[in-house]
């Protein structure tokens, strides 16, 4: 009998290894940042205000992002996401993900969480790129300044091109995943198989 090991998941990791990688990072950019700084003291004091400022700022939004993403994962059912978000939502999805994107203000780094909470309720992954894109490049406030500052022609050409890149962005990295999650499986299963 055939076994057949559980898919990839996004956000899944192995503890303990994962908190171990972490800090690995965490390690290297503080080296970096060390050596830097000791080849541009006369930047340290620029450097730390910018980092203050930068933690000031994710101190005062990261608890209400993380306040949405339990009201998210409460109120918002995986049914909701996957028959609006999901693979079979097609155009509508895309659509839906890039106006999701696209109306928020903020940093981009809010948005990672909630594409992940997205993910784990069944949005597909060619949306929630589409999503994270969106939030980066397509921001309602963003479009006005640049009507206001660039013209009409040029807003509606980046925004006509932006869009078109980002579908087909959205679809390649999904194939991509999907390909490689595939890959994965099949060398995990021939694993499997070998052992029995």
């Amino acid at each position: 009998m055939q076994k057949t090991p559980p898919p990839l998941q996004v956000g899944k990791g192995n503890g303990r290894k994962d908190v171990i990688r972490s800090y690995v990072i965490l390690g290297v950019v503080l080296v970096l940042a060390a050596v830097v700084l000791s080849l541009f003291p006369d930047r340290t004091e620029a450097a730390a205000a910018t980092t203050m400022q930068y933690l000031r700022e994710m101190v005062t939004i990261l608890p209400a992002v993380m306040v949405i993403m339990g009201l998210f994962s409460v109120f918002v059912s995986k049914d909701l996401v996957v028959k609006h978000l999901g693979k079979t939502s097609r155009v509508k999805g895309m659509v839906l993900a890039m106006l999701f994107g696209a109306l928020p203000t903020g940093p981009l780094y809010v948005a990672f969480p909630l594409a992940v909470a997205l993910r784990k309720k069944g949005a597909s992954i060619a949306n929630i790129v589409a999503f994270l894109s969106a939030w980066a490049c397509i921001k309602v406030p963003q479009e006005l300044f640049e009507l206001q500052f660039l013209g009409f022609q040029f807003m509606i050409a980046r925004l006509a091109l932006t869009v078109v890149f980002v579908i087909v962005m959205s679809l390649f990295i999904e194939k991509t995943i999907e390909w490689t999650d595939r890959k994965a499986i099949g060398m995990a299963a021939i694993e499997l198989d070998a052992r029995d």
